[in-house]
């Protein structure tokens, strides 16, 4: 599904974006498009890592403290000329040269959330302010990887981008759930008030290789529990609906959107997810 706002005050820039690198419009040298994945080292992170670094064009920063990511899974591109992996916490400054960023930096899990919740609204909240930051200082494009959880326990069905949801700002996942509220604000500010070009992406429920098997979630809770011969526990059927999205798709959905002239919010996930309810 994919939806866009239809309120026009969102998609508004007063200022001009900043510049980029002059090499960008060099007429005798073109560049490589140097490209920052924050949680490039986690699930859907490495495979963006990896479409992006088929194309011989890009040169791909991975930044991750591995608090939820593994260098495993970029295995395959440590030594690689176009890739560098930065061991680095997004909620200190990152300076470095890029053309576009892509901030998935956070854990994602309620396992992890949970853990630390402060860590992880910190990470939405200072992280998100300083790759905007760096955004504003280089004249890079960011996408902000955002998730279904802002509308919190939805009244609406599906839920299109222009609900503003039905949130509880002092629950437990409130952490996760408010500091991804707080971050595309954020977004949409620098983008009005300082012309940053943003493009903001919630995301639904992803699954795929490389997932994290005991990340508390519902695939790879059928999975953990089939491996271990254990009955499958899940609510009464009907009851939830649940929108899947594989990850080569959501990695595909991003990508067009960071490319595409569209500023989001965007809904990524499966558009039949609430014509065949979880069961």
């Amino acid at each position: 599904m994919a939806r866009e706002v239809a309120k026009s005050e969102n998609h508004t820039s007063p200022k001009p974006s900043p510049s980029p690198s002059p090499l960008r419009f060099s007429k005798f040298f073109q560049s490589n498009m140097r490209i920052l994945v924050t949680g490039g080292a986690g699930f859907i992170g490495s495979h963006l890592v990896d479409k992006l670094m088929e194309n011989e064009k890009n040169e791909v920063i991975v930044a991750d403290n591995y608090f939820t990511g593994s260098k495993d899974n970029l295995k395959k591109w440590i030594g690689h000329p176009r890739f560098e992996l930065i061991r680095h916490d997004v909620t200190e400054p990152l300076l470095v040269e890029v053309d576009q960023i892509y901030h998935l930096a956070c854990p994602a899990s309620p396992i992890f959330y949970k853990y630390n919740p402060v860590k992880t609204i910190k990470t939405n909240v200072i992280g998100t302010l300083n790759m905007l930051g760096l955004a504003k200082r280089v004249g890079a494009r960011i996408l902000l990887t955002s998730t279904s959880e802002v509308y919190g326990d939805p009244l609406v069905h599906p839920q299109d981008e222009s609900y503003w949801g039905n949130v509880n700002p002092i629950g437990v996942r409130s952490c996760y759930d408010e500091g991804k509220r707080v971050a595309e604000t954020l977004m949409f500010d620098y983008h009005r008030q300082h012309g940053i070009e943003i493009r903001v992406a919630r995301i639904f429920n992803t699954y795929g290789p490389r997932m994290n098997i005991d990340d508390g979630r519902v695939v790879s809770n059928f999975i953990a529990q089939a491996i271990r011969d254990e009955p499958l526990t899940v609510q009464a059927p009907g009851t939830q609906t649940r929108s899947f999205c594989y990850v080569s798709d959501m990695v595909d959905g991003l990508i067009r959107l960071m490319d595409g002239d569209h500023t989001g919010p965007i809904n990524i996930g499966n558009p039949g997810h609430d014509a065949a309810p979880f069961q």
